[in-house]
């Protein structure tokens, strides 16, 4: 079953544009939106497993020159 996960993004100032061209270049992002106050970037990942999940946060989203600080809230099913 697929892992969905809502991951919110903390970038230094004046990194926004440049983080979001890259994560929508990473396969699993759907959606990475910019918005005002904390966090700075809200994404919605769709990726196979839990273990894909962790690499794109850990290998991916956490290598972008910028990012800060990541929040990850997996989908629960119901």
């Amino acid at each position: 079953m697929a892992t969905k996960a809502y991951i919110l993004i903390k970038v230094k100032a004046g990194k926004t544009k440049e983080v979001i061209k890259l994560l929508k270049k990473i396969p699993g992002v759907e959606q990475a939106h910019p918005c005002f106050g904390q966090p700075d970037i809200f994404s919605f990942v769709n990726v196979a497993d839990e273990k894909a999940l962790s690499d794109v946060v850990i290998t991916k989203i956490h290598t972008i020159e910028g990012v800060e600080e990541t929040d990850t809230h997996i989908v629960a099913e119901t």
